[in-house]
C-alpha cells in the first residue's frame, strides 16, 4: 500500500471518529490516489490534483470544483506529516446555486401515494411499504435516508414519535407525529409483521424480500412513479425529487405560521430542530424560496419599518 493510500485511510478514519460519514468523499479520494499512483506521484502536487479534478472534461465546473475541494482538504491534513505536499489553491471557483424547490400540489402527493399503493407486489408488501414511506416523507419533511434508516425500536407507536439517529452531520433528533400518521404506521407494521414475523433486519420499512430498503431503490421507484402519474415526461431525466417533499413540508409550515399571525422569526428554531438543520440559517432559506412567503414576510416587516420611521 502506497504512502498516499495509507494517509487517505488515516484521514478518513480520523474524520469519521468526529462524526463525518464521508461515504462519497472516501470514494473520491480513493479515485484520486489511483490516478496519482498511475502518474508516479508519491505526494499531492497542484499539477496532479488539477489534472485529476478536471476529469471528465465534459463535466460541469461544479463537479470539478467539488473534486478539487476534497483533495485540498486532504492535502491540508497531509501537509502536516509530509512537507512535500502541495495544497492546491482554489483555482476552480464555483458558486453553488441552490436548486429552487418543486412545490407539490396536494393532488400530486395524493397521486404519488396512490400509485405507490398499486405497485406490483406478490405479497402486497412493496406497495404498502412505498405508499407509507412516501406519505411519511410528505408529512414529516424527513430526508430520504432517515425513514430508510429507521429500525423498529426507533418507532414508538404508543407515544406517536420517531427517533432519528445518526442523521446528516451525525445529529439525532426526536419527532412527534400526528395521531393519523401514527395510525397509518401502525397499520403498516401490522401488515409487515404478518408477512415477516422474524425478518433478517431490524428495519421498520421492509422490501418485498424482507430486507432493508436502500436510498437508491427508493429514488428509482420514485422516478418510476413520477413518470407514471405525469410528474415527469416520458423522456425526462430530471424533475421533481423526493427531497422536494421536504421543501414542501417546510414551506407549508411557514405559510401556516404566517397566516395564523405567529412570530415566524421566533418559531424558526423549532422548524430547524424538527428538520434536523445544522444551522437555523439553513431554515431561513425557505423564506426566499417562494413568492408567497416573500410577500408575507414583506407584509410583516413593512408595518414595523413604518412605525420606526414615524417615531
Amino acid at each position: 500500500m502506497s504512502v498516499l493510500s495509507c494517509a487517505v485511510g488515516e484521514y478518513l478514519a480520523l474524520r469519521r471518529t468526529l462524526g463525518f460519514k464521508l461515504t462519497g468523499v472516501g470514494r473520491v479520494l480513493q479515485q484520486f490516489v489511483r490516478f496519482a499512483e498511475s502518474e508516479g506521484a508519491e505526494w499531492v502536487t497542484t499539477d496532479v490534483a488539477l489534472r485529476w479534478a478536471t476529469q471528465p472534461t465534459k463535466a460541469s465546473p461544479a463537479h470539478w470544483a467539488r473534486r478539487l475541494g476534497i483533495v485540498r482538504q486532504f492535502a491540508q491534513y497531509f501537509s502536516a506529516a509530509d512537507p512535500r505536499t502541495e495544497v492546491p489553491p482554489p483555482l476552480l471557483p464555483h458558486h453553488y446555486v441552490r436548486q429552487p424547490p418543486y412545490l407539490y400540489r396536494d393532488e400530486e402527493v395524493t397521486a404519488l401515494i396512490e400509485a405507490a399503493a398499486c405497485l406490483p407486489s406478490p405479497t402486497g408488501l412493496r406497495a404498502a411499504t412505498y405508499a407509507t414511506l412516501l406519505g411519511l416523507l410528505a408529512v414529516t419533511g424527513m430526508r430520504i435516508s432517515e425513514p430508510v434508516g429507521l429500525d423498529r425500536a426507533d418507532v414508538d407507536l404508543s407515544q406517536g414519535s420517531l427517533s432519528i439517529r445518526g442523521a446528516k452531520f451525525g445529529k439525532s433528533r426526536w419527532l412527534p407525529l400526528h395521531p393519523t400518521t401514527t395510525a397509518r404506521l401502525a397499520r403498516y407494521a401490522e401488515r409487515r409483521d404478518g408477512l415477516y414475523p422474524t425478518p433478517p433486519t431490524p428495519s421498520f420499512f421492509l422490501s418485498e424480500q424482507g430486507t432493508r430498503l436502500t436510498t437508491w431503490s427508493v429514488r428509482r421507484t420514485f422516478i418510476i412513479l413520477s413518470h407514471q402519474i405525469g410528474l415527469r415526461a416520458p423522456q425526462d431525466h430530471h424533475g421533481p425529487r423526493p427531497h422536494d417533499l421536504r421543501h414542501r413540508f417546510a414551506i407549508r409550515t411557514l405559510l401556516h405560521w404566517y397566516r395564523c399571525g405567529d412570530n415566524v422569526e421566533q418559531r424558526l428554531p423549532e422548524l430547524a430542530a424538527y428538520l434536523g438543520h445544522a444551522h437555523v440559517s439553513d431554515t431561513y432559506w425557505y423564506l426566499s424560496a417562494t413568492p408567497e412567503l416573500l410577500a408575507l414576510a414583506a407584509q410583516r416587516v413593512e408595518p414595523d419599518h413604518v412605525r420606526e420611521v414615524q417615531r
